[in-house]
């Protein structure tokens, strides 16, 4: 009777422990604000990312990924089967808000939302040095398209390039669709936004600079280096004029179309950079 007593008392105690730790995360759905709508609807523009140095990621796979990364995370919303399942899983700084599927699809920047949002802190501290004679980065020039951002750094995180350069102009990496389509990839990858001649200039004789160039050599035959800079041009107009001087290795993938008079005109600037990447890589594995 004292031992049945005694885990009776146990699972009693944990009963109402569980109970009340999933009582503080879940309450009826209807408790986002008019101004909290306003504030995340916000986070869509830019100016205001940069304002509030807060910035959107959506969806289970994607917040997944950040919650266990370095990215602070300040608040999530999601509809209460979300949070039932996952809220052992979050830290007790973060807000919890329960929010149907109608309040879900005004504050999202998705055609159709997937469950949560969450609202996570833009990092204000630089990436760590590092040595780049040990490594392959990618330098981008003027990438305007958020998918091809997103999928550039999903592909960077796959081919472990650990950096990635960004020319001024490039598209914001904390665009919700850029965020999107990296699926977490930004949580892996350094991302550093350089004034892109200057940064090439003190990198001069460090390490090789390749350029993806329509009349560059075919990658598949051309000598590589583990090591090295790897310039993508924008998705119009390809590697800015002033940019080329700095690129000592041309290269390009061939089309093998036997009927170039109506081929495509060029490769999708992250395809592109995929294929690049993965002859790199298997020259060194």
């Amino acid at each position: 009777m004292c031992t049945l007593g005694i885990l009776g008392t146990y699972y009693f105690r944990h009963y109402i422990y569980s109970f009340i730790s999933l009582s503080l995360f879940v309450n009826h759905p209807g408790m986002l604000s008019k101004n909290q709508m306003k504030f995340i609807r916000s986070l869509h523009q830019a100016k205001f990312r940069k304002m509030y140095k807060l910035f959107l990621a959506e969806g289970p796979k994607v917040v997944h990924e950040l919650i266990h990364s370095e990215y602070r995370i300040k608040t999530i919303t999601a509809i209460e089967g979300w949070i039932k399942t996952h809220h052992k899983q979050l830290s007790a700084e973060i807000e919890v808000i329960p929010v149907s599927q109608k309040e879900l699809e005004r504050i999202s920047t998705l055609k159709t939302p997937n469950e949560i949002l969450a609202v996570v802190e833009i990092p204000e501290n630089a990436p760590p040095d590092f040595n780049p004679a040990n490594h392959l980065i990618l330098v981008l020039d003027e990438i305007k398209d958020p998918g091809n951002m997103g999928t550039i750094l999903r592909t960077a995180d796959w081919f472990g390039i650990p950096r990635v350069i960004c020319s001024q102009n490039c598209v914001d990496i904390y665009n919700p669709k850029v965020v999107q389509a990296a699926m977490g990839s930004i949580a892996r990858v350094d991302v550093i936004y350089q004034d892109l001649i200057s940064f090439l200039h003190s990198q001069l004789d460090k390490i090789p600079v390749y350029g993806a160039l329509m009349d560059g050599k075919n990658i598949y035959t051309e000598e590589l280096s583990a090591n090295g800079f790897l310039i993508i041009g924008s998705e119009s107009h390809g590697i800015s004029e002033n940019l080329r001087p700095f690129i000592t290795h041309p290269v390009s993938i061939p089309a093998y179309s036997e009927e170039p008079g109506i081929r495509a005109e060029s490769l999708n600037a992250s395809i592109a950079t995929a294929i690049l990447c993965a002859e790199f890589r298997r020259r060194f594995i």
